[in-house]
């Protein structure tokens, strides 16, 4: 791994941990110093990172890029195609192995309480576990660049009042028809399941 690409994944993983957040001004002199490495690398790795969306230029310099409604409303309208198309997938193609691997994580899911990060990471689990018995690499890429985006998003829906319990509701309805080899009703539950969570995220951001 080239010094620019451990940059950009050594900022990948600042995101992930909250670590940069939306509005964070960016100085390649601040990240050259952080790394203790040069600039040019750094600049290579910024450069890639606005490429993909995640950072923007704004009137005071580069800074981690800030969703706005519009942003928030194209980035689900992705996710609920994506979505779908996995769970229509992981209907027709799910093993033995991934269909126990969702059901054991749907357990553990229903089963937390109180605590949203661990909530927000039993979600995650459930749905790259439909996402693996899709079995389709090339969607699992695509699925993988939506996540970066999503990292955009300021903390977890599962801080709202219910929205734990309504998705316990929604992920079985997903994870029955994928069982029940029903492409067409797995489809429609994920993505009714992602419009519900737009809806949440943007009453959390957005108040009108």
């Amino acid at each position: 791994m080239s010094i620019s690409q451990q940059v950009y994944a050594d900022f990948m993983e600042g995101l992930r941990l909250g670590k940069y957040k939306p509005g964070d001004r960016i100085r390649a002199e601040d990240v050259a110093k952080a790394f203790q490495v040069s600039r040019t690398p750094v600049r290579e790795a910024l450069s890639r990172l606005q490429e993909r969306g995640l950072l923007e230029i704004t009137a005071s310099g580069l800074s981690v890029t800030q969703m706005d409604r519009a942003g928030v409303l194209e980035l689900y309208a992705i996710r609920e195609l994506l979505e779908g198309a996995a769970a229509r997938f992981a209907a027709q193609h799910a093993s033995p192995s991934d269909l126990y691997s969702m059901q054991h994580i749907a357990e553990a899911f229903a089963a937390c309480e109180d605590d949203p990060p661990r909530v927000a990471q039993l979600n995650r689990a459930f749905h790259d576990a439909i996402y693996e018995a899709a079995h389709n690499k090339h969607l699992l890429n695509l699925l993988a660049g939506m996540h970066d985006t999503l990292m955009l998003m300021p903390n977890t829906t599962f801080m709202v009042k219910n929205r734990q319990s309504d998705s316990v509701v929604e992920h079985n309805a997903i994870l029955e028809a994928i069982e029940k080899r029903d492409p067409d009703a797995a489809e429609q539950y994920a993505r009714e399941h992602i419009r519900k969570a737009r809806d949440t995220r943007l009453g959390m951001m957005f108040r009108y």
